[in-house]
């Protein structure tokens, strides 16, 4: 068995491994096709996107982290837990394929639905287990909320630029 902290290392970097990946695929869409897009006017500044995503990937690991130690690690009781956990970590890491590699703003808009669902899911499977895991998520959601309401304003606000879904 490896040591604590390894543990706790291995499953606070996953979340990133999906979203270096969709970082890489969506970069060049920035300041070009997502440049191009009406936007609100409370739409958050491109440079703090890394940061907030990269506090929100270690919490929302070390929150997985802890509800597989308390679950006794990849066991029957971890099944619905940490499959609706993997669930919403690869709707999330699907988001920035759909939004920004097809811009198919009509079904990045229903993946973001899901994902917010998911999450959701999450977190009410997830209290009665470990609440600080729970609460590690809030944040996400936080943000899930406001990400949410973007696409919606995006997709709304740009009917030339939907693609069929």
């Amino acid at each position: 068995m490896a040591p604590v902290w390894a543990q706790i290392v291995g499953f606070a970097t996953l979340p990133h491994v999906g979203g270096l990946l969709g970082w890489y695929l969506g970069r060049s869409q920035v300041p070009t096709w997502f440049a191009q897009l009406k936007k609100p006017w409370w739409q958050p500044p491109n440079k703090i996107i890394p940061v907030v995503w990269t506090a929100l990937y270690t919490g929302m690991g070390y929150a997985s982290y802890l509800i597989w130690r308390d679950l006794g690690g990849f066991t029957n009781a971890a099944l619905i837990p940490l499959g609706l956990y993997g669930t919403q970590l690869t709707l999330n890491w699907a988001f920035s394929v759909i939004f920004f590699g097809t811009h198919k703003l009509n079904l990045a808009l229903i993946e973001a639905f899901c994902l917010y669902g998911s999450v959701v899911g999450t977190m009410v499977s997830w209290y009665p287990i470990n609440k600080t895991a729970t609460l590690l998520m809030v944040p996400y959601l936080a943000w899930l909320t406001l990400a949410t309401a973007l696409t919606y304003c995006i997709w709304r606000d740009n009917p030339d630029k939907k693609k069929r879904s």
